[in-house]
């Protein structure tokens, strides 16, 4: 019961949606920094953002706290998601270590955004077999809570574990639920795309198929960490190898469509946060999710008066 008591401070009322970085909406109307952003997405509706430091946290200590500062006063909940160069399974114990600095660096970036959430890539299996790279990752993890001490505690950050989407990379929902067992502040980030892109494709027909994550998470880490989730949505095309490359909503040859999830945590009453990461359309692409999302919440309520 621990880990569901520790995650009751995220329970919100309804599930939130955002862009993860800026995209060409943001530039074409005259956006220029990210400070520029909180009150961009508020105007649009939107409600949520994930700060990009997937090439590093090079931002000043200055201008972090500026976004954070922007963030808190237009309601735009935060998140970061870590640098890409972090490895969790490498064989070379030097680059384990620059991968827990790397994370904690990331936490302290988050704190000064105001972010609740940071998300971490869970490692690759290269040339050692997928048990030895879940081992490597796993002990990487526990050094991370070694090193932090009682900085999550205190910050009340989580630390997320994100789903992958290439065949050869660690990170299905089972691997990442094992991952998220080391310590109660680790917590699953389900990417759909992803999911959907290393099984070719198909994975998620229905609502059924999405309210099968949620159900897998809660039985396997509580119901308060899977009505929660911080999640990552787009459409994302595939070869044999899995995921190749973000797309669009527009694009109609792959998938996962948005649909269905939002009809299943409308009728589930789930509160996730869904970050989109669409080619260059994020924003728009995630205001057409809320909407959607807005749409059934009515029909809904309106049926229970």
């Amino acid at each position: 019961m621990q880990k569901q008591d520790k995650m009751q401070s995220y329970k919100k009322e309804y599930a939130t949606f955002g862009p993860g970085g800026n995209g060409k909406w943001f530039l074409a109307e005259g956006g220029k920094s990210t400070l520029q952003m909180p009150s961009w997405l508020k105007e649009k509706g939107l409600d949520a953002y994930e700060y990009e430091a997937g090439q590093g946290v090079n931002a000043s200590e200055d201008t972090l706290r500026k976004i954070g500062e922007e963030a808190r006063k237009n309601g735009i909940l935060m998140s970061l998601h870590t640098p890409y160069f972090i490895s969790l399974s490498s064989v070379e114990e030097e680059k384990r270590q620059k991968s827990v600095e790397y994370i904690r660096k990331s936490l302290w970036a988050a704190e000064l955004l105001g972010a609740d959430t940071i998300v971490i890539h869970s490692g690759s299996a290269g040339k050692i077999s997928r048990e030895e790279a879940m081992a490597l990752s796993c002990d990487t993890l526990a050094r991370v809570i070694d090193v932090l001490g009682d900085e999550a505690d205190r910050t009340g950050i989580r630390l997320g574990i994100e789903t992958m989407g290439k065949v050869n990379q660690l990170g299905t929902l089972e691997e990442v639920i094992r991952q998220c067992r080391v310590d109660r502040r680790f917590v699953p980030v389900v990417d759909f795309g992803h999911m959907n892109a290393r099984v070719g494709g198909g994975l998620f027909p229905d609502a059924d198929s999405y309210r099968a994550v949620f159900t897998a998470i809660g039985e396997a880490l509580g119901d308060a960490v899977a009505r929660n989730l911080h999640c990552h949505f787009s459409k994302i095309q595939f070869t044999a190898a899995g995921e190749k490359k973000h797309l669009t909503f527009a694009d109609t040859e792959y998938g996962p469509t948005f649909e269905p999830l939002m009809e299943a945590i409308v009728s589930d009453g789930l509160t996730p946060r869904i970050i989109c990461e669409s080619d260059g359309t994020m924003p728009e692409d995630a205001l057409a999710m809320k909407q959607y999302y807005t749409k059934l919440n009515i029909q809904k309520e309106g049926s229970l008066q």
